[in-house]
């Protein structure tokens, strides 16, 4: 049987692991699956259609699975995936999605979200990434794998963070960020690329200097975005590692619906 304090509110229907650690005054819907080794804090809420993996840790008071704020919203059985080994501070809330978009929000695995941050309707973060306290993402925001979002950034509705991005603390993202890219400001301005980050995570000497090349070239020459992809592509030839760093923001910018930050 999992660890359930006799002051918590299980429903009986909620498929919860033998390992599971259930605080102080939780409620947990009767849609809620709770995997092996995680934690809830006291009085954390877990409902809508929500799953949960193993060996999280959600610290009291986190609101996990609620309802998207979204006046479409029509009661539809949306859900919410959160992945392994995350760690979730205090009042933190993350919402199902909607059938406008995939019907579905998503937080990977291996992350660290830290307090009254808001993961809002149909967001997918990735791996590994940081996010400080009081971030506020719109709906439909995608963050990728090993950004860090400064505290009190707010980020709108429908932007996406790239892969190893670092973003300044109060910051207003309106548009998005390739990889790589140190970011601030209100309105946020890119600020070269996050070379600390990236020695960090084992990327080669050579490896960040063609990703510094690339963002000259994205950013520094007056080139057209068609040009500048070119140009990164030309840049990317010379070594599979690099062809394979350069490629992520390649992609990124094949993907971009509401246009990059520009300097």
């Amino acid at each position: 049987m999992p660890n359930i304090h006799p002051t918590a509110l299980v429903d009986p229907r909620a498929e919860i692991d033998d390992t599971a650690v259930i605080g102080p005054f939780c409620i947990v819907g009767p849609n809620v699956r709770i995997g092996a080794g995680t934690e809830l804090g006291p009085h954390c809420t877990i409902d809508g259609h929500t799953e949960i993996g193993r060996d999280n840790r959600f610290y009291r008071y986190c609101s996990i699975g609620g309802m998207p704020q979204d006046k479409k919203y029509a009661d539809e059985p949306t859900r919410l995936v959160v992945g392994d080994r995350n760690t979730v501070r205090e009042y933190v809330t993350f919402n199902t999605g909607t059938v406008q978009d995939g019907g579905v929000t998503t937080v990977g695995s291996d992350n660290w979200i830290m307090a009254y941050v808001h993961v809002a309707h149909d967001c997918h973060v990735g791996d590994r990434t940081i996010i400080a306290n009081g971030v506020q993402l719109g709906g439909h925001v995608h963050v990728n794998d090993w950004a860090i979002v400064g505290g009190l950034t707010g980020v709108h509705q429908f932007c996406k963070i790239g892969a190893h991005c670092m973003i300044g603390g109060s910051s207003s993202i309106v548009q998005d960020i390739p990889p790589y890219v140190l970011c601030a400001g209100n309105p946020s301005k890119p600020h070269g690329v996050n070379t600390e980050g990236l020695k960090r995570r084992g990327f080669t000497p050579e490896v960040i200097s063609a990703l510094r090349e690339s963002y000259k070239i994205l950013y520094r020459r007056g080139l057209s975005l068609d040009e500048a992809r070119a140009e990164m592509l030309a840049l990317g030839s010379t070594d599979p590692q690099i062809g394979a760093a350069i490629g992520v923001t390649i992609d990124f910018l094949g993907s971009s619906t509401r246009g990059i930050v520009r300097a």
